[in-house]
């Protein structure tokens, strides 16, 4: 996939299908994925050029869309215009911010739950089919056939989805992915094999999205070219975490997890209520203990395009060494890709900001 330049903005009616702009004058473009949400796009418009004809970038029901070097790169849907100044400036976010817009106004999505040992990946298509079968609420999104051992729902604490709840189904779908050991997702958009319709995907990662690449990486004085800031707080840090589940006083599941490493002894509390079994209370403190206990992090790195790591030759949830020296941060790890912004017009040249996480607090891929 190239995100070579030149980039192209379309913009296009979310129910009709009919294309309002091919090429959109949109300046101090930014754009890109994210895990497990819908990544976001900004950008700058002329006011006289959304004032002679607003329905351009018409919020809530205009689809927006980045091409490059003939490829789209992104899609979603705008959700904010606003003027500051001379200038106006747009928001967007990529599918799956659509259903924090819906709600399950017929409960049990429409039938198809109730839920026990049900398949997580199998509820979150459920939603989307539920929330795409109401007339004018479909957006063509397809969300891929993947399936998993992660389950929701038991005899004895049935999973609903009940009409009088006012959780949106886009809050329903992170509570499903929001966990360790629970399926991931991305959002993609793409032309199809004749450039005559747009593919909008919802790609479910399980165990995880991306994987561990030896063939890319990020370096200072190679391709990293921003000192980026090394975090290192001591508020955050904690070696025993005293997790808690389901249930009430004294019958409430409690679980602790522990090391002695040779440094003054900090203590964190984690509530997980939806929560009832205690081996799986017991691992996911395990793993609250290992992230409390991540100092350093690196969030974020700048990079350019080079043949260390050519943009759109990593995705989302990526494994990549990293290694940043400058005189303030000395740092050699695998750091996972969560999203990155590309921003095509940056001083000095094309450049993608990625976010990462440490490696370390994702354990369920088998790192």
């Amino acid at each position: 996939m190239s995100l070579a330049p030149p980039e192209r903005v379309l913009t296009r009616h979310a129910l009709t299908g009919e294309w309002l702009s091919q090429a959109l004058p949109v300046t101090e473009l930014e754009y890109g994925p994210e895990l497990s949400g819908p990544g976001e796009l900004r950008g700058t418009l002329s006011p006289r050029l959304v004032a002679s004809n607003p329905t351009l970038a018409d919020p809530g029901t205009t689809e927006i869309f980045v091409e490059s070097d003939g490829q789209l790169e992104w899609g979603g849907l705008i959700w904010d215009v606003r003027s500051v100044g001379s200038e106006y400036r747009i928001e967007a976010a990529s599918w799956s911010s659509y259903l924090m817009h819906r709600y399950d106004l017929d409960g049990e999505h429409g039938g198809r739950g109730p839920y026990v040992y049900q398949d997580r990946c199998e509820v979150i298509r459920n939603i989307w089919t539920y929330a795409q079968s109401v007339p004018d609420g479909d957006l063509g999104v397809i969300v891929d056939n993947t399936t998993s051992t992660s389950k929701i729902g038991t005899p004895d604490d049935v999973h609903h989805s009940y009409w009088y709840d006012t959780k949106s189904l886009g809050d329903q779908v992170d509570d499903l992915v929001s966990d360790q050991g629970t399926p991931e997702y991305t959002c993609t958009t793409t032309w199809n094999a004749d450039k005559t319709s747009v593919i909008k995907r919802v790609r479910l990662g399980w165990p995880r999205l991306g994987a561990r690449r030896t063939d890319i990486e990020f370096s200072s004085g190679v391709n990293i070219i921003d000192e980026p800031e090394q975090t290192l707080s001591g508020d955050d840090y904690a070696q025993v975490v005293i997790g808690t589940g389901a249930g009430d006083g004294s019958a409430k599941l409690r679980e602790i997890s522990a090391v002695r490493n040779g440094r003054l002894r900090l203590e964190a509390a984690a509530a997980f209520p939806e929560i009832n079994g205690r081996d799986v209370l017991k691992q996911r403190v395990a793993w609250e203990r290992a992230v409390r206990q991540s100092m350093g992090r690196v969030e974020q790195v700048v990079i350019r395009d080079t043949p260390a790591a050519p943009f759109g030759s990593w995705q989302v949830g990526d494994d990549v060494y990293t290694r940043i020296h400058n005189q303030w941060t000395s740092f050699t790890g695998w750091c996972r890709v969560t999203g990155w912004t590309i921003q095509p017009t940056a001083p000095g040249g094309r450049q993608a900001a990625i976010s990462l996480k440490p490696s370390a607090m994702y354990t369920h891929g088998g790192l």
